[in-house]
């Protein structure tokens, strides 16, 4: 057992997941609520073992912007649409980063679909945490297999939740039914992750890592209510690329 304190930053559905986990092996909890002077906590809570940052998407930037210095260099990240720009511009150089393929909404257990992948400082700690709660986690081995990785997840979450727009159903229905119109918006998207990542990455490898967690939850709805703000987001760093992206195109329109 460990006397090493954990910071957590958001106490939402995931948040309380890794607490869970984390707390079972051994860490002590230390809890940021929105709101919560973070600077007079890093005064007092210099150097943790981890500060994980386990708000939602929408808040990601907000929460990495305000980070106390301190804390810059044992950071934790877990949210979706997550590449490494989006810390970078923060300064922030080695975090441990999570592709979290499990599910968790309120009144249910988790559900994982397949072994979420982690790398980083404390990938260890956090396949441990997350093994000794029932959800399969596995460490990588470089950072090109974590942008890989972040840009699968990336490619399921938008290609699924885009083409729901206009296909709805459940991802079962959408391979089976409209893959052509499923593989155009995914080569779009894949379009979009190049540019934002200045990688190009094995198509054929990023699709059937899409279908592998199709096969994995085959009754996973396509649409959430995050869709339109995926879509148009995407559209934005289209048109910042000079990207054709026309199957997104043609959503926008529909």
């Amino acid at each position: 057992m460990t006397n090493e304190k954990i910071i957590l930053i958001g106490i939402g559905q995931l948040g309380r997941i890794f607490a869970g986990g984390l707390l079972r092996t051994g860490y002590s909890i230390i809890p940021v609520n929105r709101g919560d002077d973070m600077a007079a906590l890093a005064a007092k809570e210099p150097s943790p073992r981890l500060v994980l940052v386990a708000v939602a998407e929408n808040d990601l930037h907000s929460v990495l912007a305000a980070l106390p210095e301190q804390w810059k260099g044992c950071v934790g990240l877990i949210q979706n649409e997550l590449l490494p720009r989006d810390w970078e511009k923060y300064q922030i150089q080695h975090p441990t980063v999570i592709s979290v393929w499990f599910e968790k909404k309120k009144g249910m257990d988790a559900k994982p679909l397949i072994a979420s992948p982690v790398y980083g400082p404390a990938s260890e700690m956090m396949v441990k945490a997350l093994e000794s709660i029932d959800i399969p986690c596995h460490q990588l081995n470089n950072d090109q297999a974590l942008t890989f990785e972040l840009v699968r997840k990336n490619l399921y979450i938008l290609t699924t939740n885009i083409a729901g727009m206009k296909t709805g159903g459940n991802v079962s229905q959408l391979w089976e039914n409209h893959r052509d119109f499923a593989t155009a918006v995914a080569q779009d998207v894949m379009d979009i992750q190049d540019w934002l990542t200045g990688q190009k990455q094995d198509r054929n490898k990023l699709l059937q890592g899409m279908v592998e967690a199709f096969e994995a939850d085959p009754l996973h709805m396509c649409m959430g209510r995050s869709a339109p703000g995926r879509l148009a987001r995407a559209l934005s760093f289209a048109d910042e690329a000079g990207l054709n992206v026309p199957a997104l195109r043609n959503i926008s329109i529909v």
